[in-house]
């Protein structure tokens, strides 16, 4: 490892921690890059769980980063659960040694697996460490690292229930710098995927990994499509694809193009006029800043059900609809239906949804970090 850690003892120096999705690891690029664009010089090695995306995902951004044998707690009643006090000790004593050895000016944990230990050692270290919580809901060890943190950087504005109100700065989350660019012009999105500009198009994303209920939806909703000449752009997950080819093979989906993954989401988002999306922090940031209707999903296997209160904080402000998982296969084609045949209502969603866009969060969380350390 000491040879993955340059030190730099005359830049500005920064520890990146956390991953494990993409809804933690793009943020934690895209506040990479803004800290990179205000300091040059500075030095960023950014710390995952060994196994986990992030340890792909992160070097494929140009970053370097070291893994920690950390594993999370399950929630149901495990032998892995006998495992984890030993992990955990482990994944401390490497914390320690990383964060000794690269010497960083702060630590900023944005989640996952590594970010606890990391952050953790970092405070009793006395380094500045700043947390940035995606979720309206935060997750158990974001509160308690919450008191140790000099900052913390919030995208939804009811977190004072959960951290010192003193703490929180409301920035939203980072998002890919091509959403907040400007995105191609519709028709050119269109033609982009073969789709026909005089018909109604549904995006649909269940996440980089997929959704299993969101897929059996619209597989149960074909001739529904057909029927009412509405075309589909739909990102299957690569773990559904190959099963979701073969079973629709004979069934009319010339007007539905399927994707095991779209690399292009800003064409997508462009080529889209309705949106069904699981309701990750991440997704819906980038859909704040879309600003087009959208139907939420959210997953029921994530903790304390935080992708429900994600999107039941759009919702209440009249910015997105909400379809339970339990109730997707029933009820999400009378839903979206409705939704193409009112206008007006269309329109509301998405000048709601818009308003609470934040397409600047990157910078200034990094310009907070910098402040703070002089």
């Amino acid at each position: 490892m000491d040879n993955n850690i340059h030190n730099k003892q005359h830049a500005p120096r920064y520890i990146i921690a956390g991953g494990g999705t993409g809804g933690h690891i793009f943020p934690a690029v895209a506040i990479a890059d803004a800290l990179k664009q205000q300091q040059p010089n500075c030095d960023i090695l950014f710390v995952g769980a060994s196994g986990r995306m992030e340890m792909e995902k992160v070097p494929q951004a140009g970053y370097e980063i070291v893994g920690l044998e950390v594993v999370g707690l399950q929630r149901s009643l495990t032998i892995k659960n006998l495992i984890f006090p030993f992990k955990l000790l482990k994944s401390l004593f490497q914390a320690f040694r990383v964060v000794r050895q690269f010497k960083p000016n702060a630590c900023i944990g944005v989640g996952g697996y590594a970010s606890g230990p990391v952050l953790f050692i970092a405070a009793l270290l006395r380094i500045n460490i700043f947390i940035q919580e995606q979720n309206s809901y935060p997750g158990i060890t974001n509160k308690i690292l919450s008191k140790l943190a000099q900052k913390i950087f919030v995208a939804y504005d009811n977190l004072s229930a959960f951290f010192n109100p003193s703490k929180i700065i409301l920035t939203g989350n980072p998002v890919r710098k091509d959403i907040t660019a400007t995105l191609p012009s519709k028709e050119e999105a269109l033609n982009h995927f073969h789709l026909n500009k005089n018909k109604k198009t549904i995006l649909v994303i269940g996440g980089s990994l997929g959704a299993r209920t969101i897929n059996e939806a619209i597989e149960l909703n074909i001739d529904l499509f057909s029927t009412n000449n509405i075309q589909v752009l739909w990102q299957t997950g690569k773990a559904y694809y190959d099963a979701i080819i073969e079973r629709t093979k004979n069934k009319n989906t010339t007007d539905i193009k399927i994707h095991q993954f779209i690399k292009e989401m800003n064409y997508a988002y462009a080529a889209a006029d309705i949106i069904i999306s699981r309701a990750g922090a991440l997704s819906i940031s980038e859909l704040c800043i879309i600003g087009k209707p959208a139907i939420f999903i959210p997953s029921p296997n994530v903790s304390e059900d935080h992708q429900t209160k994600n999107a039941m904080a759009l919702v209440q402000k009249d910015a997105a609809l909400l379809v339970k998982d339990s109730e997707a296969k029933e009820m999400l084609g009378v839903v979206l239906l409705n939704i193409l045949k009112d206008e007006n209502k269309q329109k509301t969603l998405a000048a709601n949804i818009r308003s609470l866009a934040k397409t600047n969060a990157a910078n200034e969380i990094a310009n907070n970090i910098i402040q703070y350390g002089k």
